[in-house]
């Protein structure tokens, strides 16, 4: 009588993404892209404030059949929420492969008029929450899985790499998170995690479009990136051993060239102003 051998190959688990300010913009076009970017099979951890907005992306989300997703609603600025969702993470997948930093947060105007509650609000969820989920994340990072790396990526800003008047305090949140993400990149070069931060300029999102009127007019001096843009650069550098993506490439340099050179920016200052300001109204008028 002859007997068959069976060898069992161990079967990968899927990768797991941890997305933040998933319900809508960026966060939810990486949501479709990683979705896209693993058609064998991806979990989705999308975590928001608003239950509804992150129960109509997980609708969408069902074109993509092999696409696990849990949604969980939480207040990311606080350590104890962070721990939180982590641990619901996993429980449901029991890894973390990729962490997305995406939420976000801006008063805008002038410093003056910022209330020290504005201020907390903006330096809490900005740059104390990317650094609690990094920390808690870390240990739970395994071998990667087949087809996808380890990574923590943060959504940052050209406003990240050139001081913005206006906007005082994001600026200082995205350069504080810039510069954990060099630390943090180089700390773990030699370990099977990247760590990077894509520096977009102005994104086509509500987050600048609703509040047309408050965004200072020189943010409009450069050309807009789409969400999808912003977001296939995350799923790059998940994937990758860079640090940074900056975009558009010629705002960057130029993002670049006036923190280097503050006598630059100044003397281009008002140019960028005057561009800005025709822009802003050709948009309000695609608005209306």
């Amino acid at each position: 009588m002859s007997h068959e051998l069976h060898t069992d190959k161990a079967v990968e688990p899927l990768p797991t993404i941890l997305i933040t300010g998933a319900s809508k913009g960026v966060g939810a076009a990486c949501a479709h892209g990683f979705a896209k970017a693993y058609p064998a099979g991806v979990r989705l951890v999308l975590v928001a404030r608003g239950l509804a907005a992150l129960q109509a992306l997980e609708s969408d989300l069902v074109q993509y059949p092999n696409a696990q997703i849990l949604t969980l609603t939480a207040d990311i600025a606080d350590l104890q929420a962070c721990q939180t969702l982590v641990d619901q993470t996993l429980a449901k997948f029991g890894q973390i492969n990729v962490l997305i930093n995406n939420a976000g947060l801006h008063h805008r105007g002038a410093f003056a008029e910022r209330t020290p509650e504005q201020i907390a609000a903006m330096i809490d969820l900005n740059l104390k929450s990317p650094l609690y989920l990094s920390s808690l994340v870390l240990p739970h990072m395994p071998s990667p899985a087949e087809g996808c790396c380890n990574a923590i990526v943060m959504v940052g800003s050209l406003a990240g790499r050139a001081p913005l008047q206006g906007a005082a305090t994001y600026s200082s949140t995205k350069s504080g998170l810039r510069a954990f993400t060099y630390a943090l990149h180089d700390e773990l070069k030699e370990s099977s995690i990247n760590v990077a931060v894509v520096s977009p300029g102005p994104i086509d999102t509500s987050f600048i479009m609703d509040e047309i009127d408050e965004v200072e007019d020189i943010v409009y001096s450069q050309p807009m990136s789409t969400p999808e843009q912003v977001a296939d650069a995350v799923i790059r550098l998940s994937q990758s051993q860079d640090a940074e993506i900056a975009m558009p490439w010629f705002s960057g340099k130029l993002a670049t060239l006036g923190y280097l050179s503050p006598r630059f920016r100044q003397a281009i200052r008002g140019l960028l102003y005057k561009i800005g300001r025709k822009n802003k109204e050709k948009y309000r008028q695609r608005r209306s």
